[in-house]
C-alpha cells in the first residue's frame, strides 16, 4: 500500500509530500511527476517516483495498486480538458481497486467558470464508485502574496471584487488537510469545505500591506470588464483572464467565504492568518 500524490512537484504537491514525510516512512509515498529531475530531492529521501502524464492515459495503466490512497491534485492546463485528464486517473484508480481517492476541488458555493471542471470531476468520481474524499479547497493566500510587485509599484490593489470577502488559507494549510485525510481513517465518501478561519476584504488586505511595508497602498475596485482588460494587458491569455475575473465576480457575491470550520478541524490548529503570509512574502 502506498500513498500516491499526483502533481507532486507542483506548489501544493510539494507541500503534501514534505508533510507526508513527517508522518509516514518515505518508502510508503509515491510521487507522480512528469519530470523526474524535478523530484530528485524526494528520491534522495527515499520517496518512490512514478512518471506519468494526465495527457497520456497509458502512463497511469499500472501505476496504482489495490489498497493505495491517492491524492488527485487538479491539473492546471485549463486548455486541455481537465475533466478528461482527471478521468484518466479516476479510471486507473478504479481498475486498481484503490482504498481512497481524494480530489482537490473548489468550494461548493463557487459558481464561477473555474468551478466547472471541478464539478465535472466530482461527478465522474462519484459515478466511478471509488471511495472518495472531496477536498473543496478555497482560495490560497499565495494567489495574492506571491505577486506583490504590482501593488507595491502602483500603491494600489486592483481587483473586481467589490466589498466581497475571501476565506483564504496558506497552501501549507490545505496540504495539511490532504495529509490528514490520506493518513487518517474514516474519510471515505466525505466532502470537506475548506477555507481559512478569518475572511478578509481587499480593503483590509491593502491596509495590511500598507502596515507591513510602510507604503501607502489603497484598494482600487474596478469592473469585471476593466479587470479582464488589465489582465490581458499584462500578458495573460484572454481565456485565463476571463477565469480570474470571473472569480472576482464570485468573491463580490460572497462565494469564496467558507464558514464550515472543516480546515482547522482537519489540521487540528487554526489556519494561517493572511497577515503571516504577507509577512513571509515581504521578507522574501
Amino acid at each position: 500500500m502506498s500513498i500516491v500524490v499526483t502533481g507532486a512537484t507542483g506548489h501544493l504537491g510539494r507541500h503534501v509530500v514534505e508533510q507526508l514525510l513527517e508522518k509516514v516512512p518515505a518508502e510508503q509515498i509515491t510521487a507522480v511527476v512528469r519530470d523526474e529531475s524535478k523530484a530528485a530531492d524526494f528520491a534522495a529521501r527515499g520517496v518512490k517516483l512514478a512518471v506519468a502524464d494526465y495527457n497520456a492515459p497509458e502512463t497511469f495503466g499500472s501505476l496504482f495498486s489495490a489498497g493505495d490512497k491517492v491524492l488527485l491534485i487538479s491539473g492546471n492546463e485549463f486548455d486541455k480538458g481537465r475533466v478528461g485528464q482527471h478521468k484518466v486517473v479516476i479510471e486507473a484508480a478504479k481498475a486498481a481497486g484503490v482504498a481512497l481517492l481524494a480530489y482537490t476541488s473548489a468550494p461548493g458555493t463557487l459558481t464561477a467558470a473555474l468551478a466547472d471542471d471541478h464539478r465535472g470531476t466530482e461527478e465522474a468520481l462519484l459515478a466511478s464508485g471509488v471511495p472518495y474524499a472531496l477536498l473543496r479547497n478555497g482560495w490560497y493566500h499565495e494567489n495574492y502574496t506571491e505577486n506583490l510587485a504590482p501593488a507595491l509599484e502602483h500603491g494600489a490593489v486592483v481587483q473586481a471584487a467589490g466589498d466581497g470577502r475571501v476565506s483564504s488559507a496558506s497552501r501549507a494549510d490545505y496540504a495539511a488537510a490532504a495529509v490528514a485525510v490520506l493518513t487518517g481513517e474514516g474519510h471515505e465518501n466525505q466532502t470537506y469545505e475548506l477555507g481559512g478561519d478569518e475572511a478578509w476584504s481587499f480593503a483590509e488586505y491593502a491596509a495590511e500591506l500598507s502596515k507591513q511595508t510602510g507604503k501607502e497602498i489603497v484598494y482600487s475596485p474596478v469592473s469585471v470588464e476593466a479587470y479582464t482588460g488589465i489582465l490581458t494587458g499584462a500578458g495573460l491569455p484572454a481565456p485565463l483572464a476571463d477565469v480570474f475575473a470571473g472569480v472576482d465576480a464570485s468573491i463580490e457575491k460572497g462565494e469564496l467565504v467558507v464558514s464550515s470550520g472543516d480546515l482547522s478541524r482537519l489540521i487540528g490548529r487554526p489556519t494561517t492568518p493572511l497577515a503571516d503570509a504577507i509577512t513571509a512574502a515581504v521578507k522574501a
